[in-house]
């Protein structure tokens, strides 16, 4: 993850190669897996937007987060979703921080290229192990993402960190898969005490992210 945050924030605005186009749209930078960029309703050429990346969990692709459309468009926000390059889950849970992070930098720049966004109001976020990476990444990379939202997150390893963004972490209390007491409810104490402004959300239910939770995380951050 060395130099994330760094090349995160230094990266280049290119000409846009075409016009900015409304709704769901596939990134164009891998072959088979690259992700999709979401453009809600409202947008409007050369007015700068919130940004949420958003990652997807285990085995899945950026098509799996498309419960969060409906609310961009509600909150007027871009979306952002990578696949991840491996078709398991995120590098970090397999072997480290790499050509995730890569990826991810490329799909940044690109969406530079072709959206006004405003680099003041952009968020990582991401459920089950997109949320572990989300958490993860996101403290390394707090002065690129002032805000992070881990939906059901089940690990927090950051390489280094950088910032100080403020954080939302949501989970079910009957989560089997992520277990709460072994999860959130240890990470939210080891935060605060850290002094990060820390958001919590528990929920009756399992592992599944309620779509009031999301919609919740997202009013959260473009407040």
């Amino acid at each position: 993850m060395a130099g994330a945050a760094t090349a995160f924030g230094s990266a280049q605005i290119a000409r846009a190669a075409d016009p900015t186009r409304y709704g769901e749209q596939p990134l164009k930078l891998g072959t088979d897996r690259d992700g999709i960029r979401y453009i809600p309703r409202g947008y409007q050429e050369g007015v700068p937007m919130p940004l949420v990346l958003m990652l997807h969990g285990a085995g899945g692709t950026g098509r799996g987060v498309g419960y969060t459309f409906e609310i961009a468009d509600d909150l007027g926000i871009i979306v952002l979703a990578p696949d991840s390059r491996d078709e398991a889950t995120w590098d970090m849970l397999l072997r480290g921080f790499g050509d995730d992070v890569e990826f991810i930098g490329a799909a940044l720049k690109d969406t530079y290229a072709r959206c006004a966004i405003d680099r003041k109001r952009m968020a990582i976020a991401g459920h089950s192990d997109g949320a572990s990476y989300a958490l993860s990444l996101g403290l390394g990379t707090g002065e690129t993402f002032g805000c992070v939202m881990a939906f059901s997150p089940g690990v927090m390893q950051p390489v280094e960190v950088h910032g100080k963004p403020r954080i939302f972490i949501s989970h079910g209390v009957s989560d089997p898969v992520m277990p709460i007491e072994v999860t959130s409810r240890q990470f939210v104490p080891r935060l605060r005490k850290l002094g990060y402004d820390v958001t919590y959300r528990e929920y009756e239910g399992r592992h599944g992210v309620p779509p009031a939770v999301v919609r919740e995380g997202f009013k959260w951050f473009v407040a």
